[in-house]
């Protein structure tokens, strides 16, 4: 059972609801972001510089969280996210290294036009 914030055991962790918050774009960079910190690094969720409302903001770090991809602690008034990644290599062996294998694959963006 889910702690009282929604983190979900890491043998509750389901493939496909990971899966599926990973299949959004956003939620997806978000991970890369963390994925791309030191491990344990915390962020508030209003650092990743999401193009979206904070209602909307809130809905994917819920999905997130409900997943098992991260876990959220309140600081005061904001969250800050930490990508559960020990519990997530043990649970799905190569799963955040494919993640990691993309992101470094990833071909750079291109210069804006002036």
């Amino acid at each position: 059972m889910p702690d009282a914030d929604g983190h979900p055991t890491p043998g509750e962790m389901e493939l496909r609801a990971v899966l599926g918050a990973l299949a959004d774009p956003l939620r997806y960079e978000i991970v890369s972001a963390l994925l791309a910190e030191p491990p344990e690094t915390a962020r508030h969720c209003s650092s990743f510089g999401l193009p979206i409302s904070k209602s909307t903001r809130t809905h994917h770090f819920r999905v997130l969280r409900e997943a098992g991809l991260i876990r959220q602690v309140d600081r005061g008034n904001s969250r800050m996210a930490t990508l559960r990644r020990a519990e997530l290599d043990a649970r799905f062996p190569g799963l955040l290294d494919l993640v990691a294998q993309n992101l470094a694959e990833r071909p750079a963006d291109p210069p804006a036009d002036r």
